[in-house]
């Protein structure tokens, strides 16, 4: 059973993260934003979220907890069903589960915010005065990308301009539902509310319902994201979204903002010092000019010296890495004694 830990080949991750880019329409879909972290032009090219080698960081340290990706949720209860397998019938079931777990924890995209449409078309002053309500005009060619249907809105003062993102989202909404979106976001969303939310340990549910009402470079989509990692930075409740999809986005907002302290305290007081190692390393690739990727890079390190010069040189809260460092260490060595 060893295999339900394990994350599979090297290659996976690679696949995924294309498949990703399949689903998600990264980077294929005109208007859309480019992922965050991207480079401007004329500058250093920086990493950004999609690329293979910060993907692989991110899905390593994301895990595969099968009995948390497959964990029962609330819904009409049913008897459960037996199945007798053979030892080569049982692999195969568990190959299964670990591919499909897999599919599970395909991250969603990190985009930009989009930019706001404030386009007019034309001003027909004959027209001011003739309704007292605006019409919004939607083409419904299926054939079209959300992305690129033409949407148009005719003010009472005569004004036809081109729709906002918001009176997009709506009319889309009405002529092309989708499945888990309203068409009013909940009130759930509101920064007042989210709180509540927060301290039921419900962040994995408002970001997986706010995957499905708002588009991943909308302003609430953004804001509600941010709001959860720092909640979750703020308590140290890092584990609520391991082995989930929302871990690796977790992540990547945190080392951008060079707020990993906590993180790496949590990576080491679990054992996982692999994670530890491969979140430095994801901080060097985003902040190469720092002093522990210069000496990183300049002596080699890895494993326990590579944290030691990150923690000396980078951490915030040196002093509360360093202990957990050396209960570590001192774990290790008894382990080892014995």
């Amino acid at each position: 059973m060893a295999a339900l830990g394990a994350w599979g080949s090297a290659a996976a991750p690679a696949r995924l993260a294309r498949v990703a880019r399949t689903l998600w329409g990264w980077r294929a879909r005109r208007g859309l934003g480019q992922d965050a972290g991207a480079a401007d032009e004329g500058k250093a090219a920086k990493p950004s979220f999609g690329d293979e080698a910060v993907q692989n960081l991110l899905y390593k340290m994301t895990g595969l907890n099968l009995q948390k990706v497959f964990r029962p949720v609330k819904k009409e209860l049913k008897p459960p069903k037996y199945k007798l397998m053979t030892e080569a019938q049982l692999e195969e079931a568990t190959r299964k589960a670990i591919e499909e777990a897999k599919e599970k924890l395909i991250m969603p995209p990190v985009l930009k915010e989009r930019e706001p449409i404030d386009d007019v078309l034309a001003e027909d002053k004959f027209l001011e005065g003739t309704e007292t309500t605006k019409y919004i005009f939607t083409d419904l060619t299926y054939s079209i990308p959300h992305r690129e249907r033409f949407i148009v809105v005719r003010e009472p003062n005569g004004v036809l301009r081109k729709a906002t993102w918001e009176e997009r989202d709506r009319m889309i909404q009405i002529f092309f539902p989708k499945e888990g979106r309203r068409v009013i976001p909940p009130v759930v969303f509101k920064d007042e509310n989210l709180g509540t939310v927060f301290r039921q340990d419900r962040h994995e549910d408002i970001l997986n319902m706010c995957i499905a009402q708002f588009e991943p470079d909308s302003p609430d989509y953004i804001r509600v994201h941010h709001r959860t990692y720092d909640d979750i930075e703020k308590h140290a409740k890092y584990d609520l979204l391991r082995s989930t999809r929302h871990f690796g986005g977790m992540v990547w907002y945190l080392v951008n903002r060079k707020k990993t302290d906590g993180l790496l305290i949590d990576m080491i007081h679990r054992d996982l010092l692999d994670d530890a190692t491969s979140l430095i390393t994801l901080y060097h690739m985003l902040h190469p000019e720092c002093q522990s990727a210069k000496e990183a890079k300049e002596g080699k390190l890895q494993g326990v010296d590579l944290i030691k010069v990150f923690v000396k040189t980078e951490s915030q809260k040196e002093g509360y890495v360093q202990l957990a460092l050396q209960a570590y260490e001192e774990a290790m060595a008894t382990s080892t004694a014995s």
